[in-house]
């Protein structure tokens, strides 16, 4: 189980008392804070927001539904893209800084752009990244997805066996 302690004791050796329903950690004899113990799945997270920093106390405030809220704005593959990003991470929180850059790209660019290069990410793997996304967009690969759409509506004129003479050719009429 993972449990925080206070950011200005990070790298600092602490001594911890562990009884059947609590969790408590010391410094230089003095108790820093405590946790009540987690029991259940390994791997889970008991984290007070006092014991953040300024900046990272943002983040507490943020959560999965308001970034896929906010990407559903955007179009529906920006939506599948932030979930994509969300399902990556093994603790959800780790995810939102990468779906907020993604989704300030919007800034950058514009969100026509961006939920095109979504696409275009989303067209080459189920979980794109950040650095995907943003490549697509300075390399304007979204936009010729758009222009090699526009100009050729219908099937390729090119036979799936590579360059074939048709008929005319060879002078037959068909």
């Amino acid at each position: 189980m993972h449990y925080s302690v206070p950011y200005e004791y990070i790298k600092h050796k602490v001594d911890v008392r562990i009884t059947r329903g609590v969790i408590e950690v010391f410094y230089n004899h003095h108790r820093i804070c405590s946790h009540p113990r987690l029991y259940g799945q390994p791997g889970q997270y008991h984290t007070v927001s006092d014991h953040m920093p300024e900046k990272h106390k943002q983040f507490v405030e943020w959560n999965a539904e308001r970034f896929v809220s906010w990407a559903k704005q955007v179009g529906p593959h920006a939506s599948a893209a932030i979930q994509a990003i969300l399902a990556g991470h093994r603790v959800e929180q780790q995810g939102f800084k990468a779906c907020m850059g993604v989704l300030k790209l919007a800034d950058r660019y514009s969100l026509v752009r961006l939920e095109s290069a979504c696409a275009w990410a989303l067209s080459y793997t189920p979980s794109p990244s950040y650095k995907q996304i943003s490549t697509i967009l300075k390399s304007g690969q979204d936009t010729l997805e758009e222009a090699a759409t526009i100009e050729q509506p219908g099937p390729p004129s090119v036979s799936p066996h590579g360059f074939t003479r048709g008929s005319t050719y060879y002078g037959r009429k068909s």
